[in-house]
């Protein structure tokens, strides 16, 4: 993961990658395991993703300085500090994560990170897919594997011309909103835990 030679987009996600480190978000007993290419368990099913896949992620996500993000399945919170680096200056950045234990965990982790701009980690409600309330996004992040389709709702909670990158059936899938448009590219095939709507 180290630092690319240019200085935007993957050699900008090579930077937050060391300023955000894995290890801080991991349990204590998995730590030193933490650059380890592999998604590494969080317990009871979360994972906390393998740093090539998030990696991926990021770079079709394409966030800039200033954009509001959504990080939804945020889990052990690793992905929400590495977005929040990358929104900053400006920036806002929203966790969402149905588990309590990992919003507690996730949320001191985070405060251990120097630098991050503006986030905040909250309890998904069951049933709802992201935060609509808090909505519109410029991007949105899902960390959990869609079954059949792109979900509409997170779809919905787009601004113009934003982006959401999530698994759909293991294929990593990238929507751009246009107006009432919506642009679907695939990129490859990845393993992830099911998106949980309820």
């Amino acid at each position: 993961m180290g630092r690319d030679a240019d200085e935007t987009g993957a050699g900008r996600i090579g930077d937050v990658f060391l300023a955000v480190p894995r290890s801080e978000f991991l349990p204590k007993t998995l730590r030193r395991y933490a650059d380890v290419d592999a998604a590494l368990p969080l317990g009871d099913g979360p994972t906390c993703s393998q740093p090539s896949t998030v990696r991926e992620m990021l770079i079709l996500l394409d966030v800039r300085p200033g954009q509001r993000v959504l990080d939804v399945g945020s889990g052990s919170g690793w992905t929400t500090g590495l977005l929040s680096r990358l929104a900053s200056p400006g920036g806002e950045v929203i966790g969402v994560e149905l588990e309590p234990r990992l919003v507690d965990s996730s949320r001191r982790a985070l405060a251990r990170i120097p630098g991050l701009g503006p986030w905040r980690v909250e309890i998904a409600e069951p049933g709802v897919l992201g935060l609509p309330s808090a909505g519109p996004y410029d991007r949105i992040l899902v960390s959990a594997d869609a079954r059949a389709r792109v979900p509409s709702s997170l779809a919905a909670q787009l601004s113009d011309g934003g982006l959401l990158v999530v698994p759909v059936d293991g294929v990593m899938t990238r929507v751009r909103r246009s107006g009432d448009h919506l642009k679907v590219s695939h990129h490859g095939q990845y393993a992830f835990v099911p998106l949980q709507e309820s």
